[in-house]
């Protein structure tokens, strides 16, 4: 008995993918994309009693690993690979109705996964809602003259997930005054001043930022007093 008859680790027989034109020895079908050798000789899936199996090609785990564990009969496919000198796995011959039942249980599964999602997402939504405001509610009382709309603005923008912000660092996630001060002056910085267009103009940044610090201290100290007249 070839390989192509014996088990491959001892569950799988081995089926090859033909790379020339070759025919079945027994009832000279061909040319054969997959084929079985007995004793070196080539014979097509039908004559191999493999013909019922359909082809499922590799690439999804769990669809193949399910196919696989609910087909009573199934066999590796197999492609010599020339350039490596060896044979490499293409797919697998399984049952249909295996098949058919792996494929609704792998949908099941992307449906729960899709489920699962979906909550993450809003209980993610709702954790976002909460630490936005409690960052709001601590820039002003830090900075009590702050507008709450403004102040609000700032913990949207400094928390947004997946930002890499200042609200999103481990300081900011525990409200750490330094962590919201930056936060704060960096709102400032960009929407108070015209750092922005000095940055434009080619103004080098630390430059830039040493232009506008009287300035920016100024409006944070108002706020921090309650004084923005």
């Amino acid at each position: 008995m070839g390989l192509g008859r014996r088990y491959h680790n001892g569950m799988s027989l081995v089926v090859f993918e033909s790379l020339k034109p070759i025919h079945c020895a027994a009832c000279r079908r061909g040319p054969l994309r997959h084929l079985v050798r007995e004793s070196g000789v080539p014979r097509c899936l039908d004559c191999a009693d493999l013909g019922h199996l359909v082809y499922l090609p590799r690439g999804d785990a769990a669809l193949t690993r399910r196919a696989r564990e609910g087909s009573s009969l199934h066999a590796v496919v197999v492609r010599r690979h020339r350039g490596r000198r060896r044979y490499e796995r293409q797919g697998l011959l399984v049952e249909d109705a295996a098949l058919a039942r792996a494929e609704r249980a792998c949908l099941a599964d992307a449906d729960a996964r899709a489920r699962r999602r979906e909550r993450d997402r809003v209980r993610r939504a709702a954790e976002d809602v909460r630490f936005t405001a409690a960052f709001a509610a601590e820039i002003r009382r830090l900075f009590p003259g702050c507008p709450a709309d403004r102040a609000r603005a700032i913990a949207a923008h400094a928390s947004l997930r997946g930002s890499g912000r200042v609200g999103r660092t481990a300081a900011g996630r525990a409200l750490d005054e330094q962590a919201v001060s930056v936060a704060v002056r960096a709102a400032v910085r960009h929407t108070d001043t015209e750092y922005d267009a000095l940055l434009m103009a080619g103004v080098p940044r630390f430059a830039a930022r040493a232009r506008l610090a009287a300035r920016i201290d100024a409006i944070l100290d108002g706020w921090r007093t309650g004084d923005v007249s």
